[in-house]
């Protein structure tokens, strides 16, 4: 079992990076090369999330990104955000939404989850063990040669 650890800070520029990363990883871990774009636009996804919440809540914290792979290839992603900010938007009511005063930010994070069950079968989105931060935890399947 590998695991690649990479943690950059919330900058728009390092989300291509982790997704590059992201994709060389899971084709040696064998995941199906007819998967490799879910994966590539999940990790981007992700990534681009957390980046949204630290700088629209002014984290300076670094991204934490790590993937493994053993019997699956799993990528976890971790922000530093509160976690009200994580899960609040989506509770907003439509007409709020729609409000054009919300910033790119809060609206990037807002669709992101739902993006995100999108592209990937088996995701898990929970606050992470210890301080403020969200953990969002995503599984594809390998095939061994």
């Amino acid at each position: 079992m590998a695991t690649v650890r990479l943690s950059f800070s919330p900058a728009p520029v390092h989300v291509r990076t982790a997704r590059l990363v992201g994709v060389a990883v899971a084709r040696r871990a064998g995941v199906a090369e007819e998967l490799l774009d879910e994966v590539r636009l999940a990790i981007g996804e992700a990534c681009t999330r957390a980046v949204a919440l630290h700088n629209q809540y002014g984290i300076p914290d670094l991204v934490m990104v790590e993937m493994s792979d053993s019997d699956s290839y799993t990528v976890r992603v971790i922000d530093r955000a509160p976690i009200e900010a994580s899960i609040g938007l989506t509770k907003l009511p439509p007409d709020e939404l729609a409000d054009e005063s919300l910033t790119d930010e809060a609206l990037t994070t807002g669709v992101g989850f739902a993006l995100l069950a999108g592209f990937v079968d088996d995701l898990q989105v929970r606050p992470v063990d210890e301080g403020a931060g969200t953990e969002v935890r995503m599984v594809w399947p390998v095939h061994r040669r």
